[in-house]
């Protein structure tokens, strides 16, 4: 039998931890479960990706100022012309795979600021080009969310359509896509796919930090897709807020660890260490998901914004309040057991926050055994999610079940 050719695609090597997290996660899978098969990328940074996870990747775009604002004429001329040569570029690359896979990541999504033309485009033309050409393209463990944009959610809605295989990381994102016109009858839900993935040993260990040590994970955040009209009001009620509680934790003499999750972030950590001019205040210097484990399992107590600081928090098994921005971290917080623990990102009260965050470390003890049930749960959820990928996307013999999964458009 011939090795399967395997495709992995997204925003990977971007800077995103997260992302990267759910890439590291798949090939965990493919390398236990699929020795045999061929694996490459076509992602926004192929150099970081070959260089950490060993498979050959291929840059997403052809234009390298693709995330760049285009003023000028001859700026926006090339990105157009690189929106054509994405065409053949990215039907060429699906053509030579058997398989392609979106590993998590919320590529049906627009909670964070994004243009139609951008990614949600050139994820339209790998699922148009898979179905083209009769290459499975598999979203495994996907976000997704309503969207107010009318060319982004036909783009989204299409390439949902237009996939072999579909499941999702919550409920509410298998319901959003049924909204949108998505027949999700037979796709499922599994955890995010950084349930998957192990638990470092310093984390197992939980090395103690400072006695009463307190993570705060901070974001780049500047409100939804549908909020830049006050993009700039929004971040700086956060940043206010997220600085007032650190404040107030370090006026009570508690150590505190500041953490990122993108690259984007670090002038909100910068903008804190100015505002709270303190010893206890330390940045974590973190390139993995692992390294965020670490960083929380060595905490008492973590407060946190972005989605995968919370998966990380809450997969080393500490106590955490979730500053919430969207619905996928409030069904993250449902599933773990710690629904109550939620505060609005985008209205970030101080006083309230520091109310919640007493009530978190009072129940600290029985939240550390729920979390210790919940998580295991979700990794057995996901050794589901992988047999059925295995079922679906590498049929030993007769045709795949994937096709048969697919809508017709």
């Amino acid at each position: 039998m011939s090795a399967v050719r395997v495709g992995v695609f997204g925003l990977l090597g971007s800077g995103n931890l997260g992302n990267d997290g759910s890439l590291e996660a798949l090939l965990g899978y493919l390398r236990a479960e699929h020795p045999e098969a061929v694996v490459d990328a076509l992602c926004g940074g192929p150099e970081a990706v070959s260089a950490r996870y060993r498979i050959p990747a291929t840059r997403l775009h052809w234009y390298r100022g693709e995330y760049r604002t285009a003023s000028r004429a001859g700026a926006v001329a090339a990105k157009g012309l690189g929106k054509a040569v994405d065409v053949f570029r990215t039907a060429a690359w699906v053509r030579r795979h058997d398989v392609v896979i979106v590993p998590g990541m919320g590529v049906l999504e627009a909670t964070l600021p994004l243009r139609p033309w951008g990614f949600p485009y050139s994820l339209f033309l790998l699922c148009a080009s898979g179905r083209l050409f009769g290459t499975r393209v598999a979203l495994v463990s996907v976000g997704a969310a309503a969207i107010g944009s009318r060319p982004t959610r036909t783009l989204v809605r299409w390439s949902a359509r237009l996939a072999a295989y579909r499941s999702y990381r919550d409920a509410p994102s298998r319901d959003a896509m049924r909204e949108m016109g998505v027949d999700t009858t037979r796709d499922g839900v599994y955890p995010d796919l950084a349930f998957a993935l192990p638990l470092p040993e310093a984390a197992k260990a939980a090395p103690a930090g400072p006695p009463g040590t307190v993570c705060v994970g901070v974001m780049a955040f500047h409100g939804g897709d549908d909020d830049r009209a006050r993009a700039e009001e929004i971040h700086r009620r956060y940043l206010d807020g997220v600085t007032g509680f650190v404040r107030a934790l370090v006026d009570e003499g508690r150590p505190v660890r500041l953490l990122t999750g993108d690259r984007v972030d670090r002038p909100v950590v910068a903008a804190i260490l100015d505002a709270v001019d303190s010893p206890l205040v330390t940045v974590a210097e973190t390139a993995s998901l692992a390294d965020l484990m670490k960083e929380t399992a060595a905490a008492d107590t973590v407060v946190a914004t972005r989605y995968h600081n919370l998966i990380c928090a809450l997969k080393a098994g500490t106590p955490t309040l979730a500053l919430s921005y969207a619905a996928k971290s409030d069904a993250l917080m449902a599933r773990m057991g710690l629904g109550t623990y939620r505060h609005p990102a985008r209205e970030v009260d101080t006083d309230r926050l520091i109310e919640q965050f007493r009530e978190l470390e009072k129940d600290s003890a029985r939240l550390r055994r729920t979390l210790a049930e919940r998580t295991l749960a979700a990794a057995r959820q996901l050794e589901d999610q992988f047999a059925e990928l295995t079922a679906v996307l590498f049929p030993t013999n007769g045709p795949t079940q994937a096709h048969a999964r697919q809508e017709t458009p």
